[in-house]
């Protein structure tokens, strides 16, 4: 079987293909700044054979420019996960600001090569205040603030170029303050590419790729797959339809992106990842020595590792509930916020998430055990008491149920746990960092706490059905690869 990639690249240039190839799935978009200076040549020199090879493997569109690069994803499943995407000091916007930007990117005109800030308010002001609930207040500075935020976002990623002035002087207020920004058309394109017109939707289901069907050739099926590898961290048999399931189990699809992309692929009972020993695959690296959340969420592993070991048969097994109930109460909660004003109800798309399952046909459900409220709390006081409230710094070391709500979250993210009520289910993949360690540094750096791993090498088994821990491939396993690359506007 001829390989689906790099078909034109020699051995000796396949290490830079495959770098190329991780930065176009990791970088939303890539300029000649972003994400740091060299990236967009290093991307560019592979530009055609890695515009050919995400089609073949992805379904996805590279669109490259000798100005930027943007990958248009097809999404299989909204993503929550995602709004990392849409932050500015690691704040993910909230409605206000998301909105704002859409009215931004909305108010530049074709013509215009740049526009003033004082210009852009004043588009802005009558659009937001015909939306219910929105408005734009200049005397407001919560409004003044997001409105800021919105124009660094788009500073950032290149859709305008700051010429003149300062936006932080226009917000602290200053008669005098303003500025001006040149606009970057080809770049503003490009960060709005929609599935389907926004007028035609009446559901966010609508930018979704369509379900599989019974008759859904093979081939369309392991481009699922493929996609669902690359973009999230673990993928479960049984949050999948049954003929990804039967592509993910067999031989070859994971095993050409482990070649195409440089990573490593990683097999057990329950499903199948690709991970990275680099730990650059990610916008979430874990584990690692990113911050007090980061740390205590592995060092909570290891006690849940240690629980498992010790008190298994003490308790619950529950069954996970599915990747499409998950789904389907999303696109519930976004579509119940979704204007109906607007939209063209003759061409309306109109249909329903996949299920996950054809007719007839279900997904054996995965059993794992559920680790309750109460123990993750006591797990929490027996770090602190551990380590010392200070070591988590000053940020948490008064707040320790908000320190693990937070590392809860992070783990949920991950898909290592999942949230139910009464506490959270412990899922497989949770097992490959049970040999984490933590320790207190051994001089002052500022109240963080470091995590270290243990060189114990134990064989690579596969997680046994009941949700008994399983050994690693190596201890202290490598981030995985991320579910939540950036893929907005597609």
């Amino acid at each position: 079987m001829p390989r689906l990639f790099a078909r034109t690249v020699a051995p000796a240039d396949l290490g830079s293909y495959q770098q190329a190839m991780r930065r176009v799935l990791t970088c939303d978009l890539i300029t000649a700044a972003r994400p740091r200076t060299g990236v967009l040549d290093q991307v560019l020199r592979w530009a055609d054979e890695l515009a050919a090879d995400l089609e073949r493997l992805f379904g996805y569109t590279l669109v490259a420019t000798t100005g930027h690069v943007r990958l248009v994803r097809e999404l299989d499943a909204l993503d929550p996960t995602q709004r990392q995407t849409f932050s500015r000091r690691s704040r993910p916007f909230d409605r206000r600001r998301l909105a704002y930007l859409c009215l931004l990117l909305a108010a530049f005109q074709r013509s215009q090569i740049e526009i003033s800030l004082a210009d852009l308010v004043g588009r802005l002001t009558p659009t937001a205040n015909a939306v219910g609930g929105l408005g734009y207040d200049p005397t407001d500075g919560t409004h003044k603030a997001a409105l800021v935020d919105v124009a660094h976002w788009l500073v950032d990623r290149g859709a305008l170029h700051l010429s003149d002035g300062s936006l932080e002087a226009w917000a602290a207020g200053g008669e005098q303050g303003d500025a001006l920004f040149d606009i970057d058309h080809e770049v503003c394109e490009v960060l709005f590419r929609p599935a389907r017109p926004v007028q035609h939707l009446n559901s966010a289901a609508g930018l979704l790729s369509d379900p599989l069907t019974e008759g859904s050739l093979r081939e369309r099926a392991a481009r699922r797959a493929r996609r669902l590898l690359v973009e999230r961290p673990v993928v479960y048999y049984a949050d999948v339809e049954p003929v990804v399931a039967a592509v993910l189990r067999g031989r070859g699809v994971a095993e050409d992106l482990a070649r195409a992309t440089g990573l490593r692929v990683e097999r057990r009972a329950e499903g199948v990842l690709l991970a990275d020993p680099a730990g650059t695959f990610t916008d979430r690296p874990f584990p690692g020595r990113g911050g007090a959340v980061n740390r205590t969420a592995g060092l909570l592993l290891a006690k849940v590792a240690d629980l498992l070991e010790t008190s298994l048969a003490a308790l619950v097994v529950l069954p996970v509930p599915p990747h499409a109930v998950d789904q389907a109460e999303l696109v519930r909660l976004v579509d119940a916020g979704l204007p109906r004003d607007g939209v063209v109800a003759e061409l309306a798309w109109s249909g329903e998430p996949s299920s996950g399952t054809r007719e007839g046909e279900a997904s054996a459900r995965l059993e794992v055990p559920l680790v309750e409220h109460g123990r993750w709390e006591t797990m929490i006081h027996e770090l602190f008491a551990e380590f010392g409230a200070s070591s988590f710094g000053g940020a948490w070391q008064q707040d320790p149920y908000g320190l693990l709500d937070a590392a809860l979250d992070l783990l949920t993210e991950l898909s290592l746990v999942r949230p139910v009520p009464g506490g959270a289910l412990v899922l497989p993949a949770a097992s490959r960092y049970r040999n984490l360690q933590g320790a207190l540094p051994e001089r002052a750096d500022g109240g963080q706490l470091p995590l270290g791993l243990s060189d114990t090498r134990t064989p690579d088994d596969a997680l046994p059905s009941d949700g008994a821990p399983a050994t690693p491939e190596e201890a202290g396993a490598p981030a995985t690869a991320a579910d939540h690359t950036p893929a907005e506007g597609n």
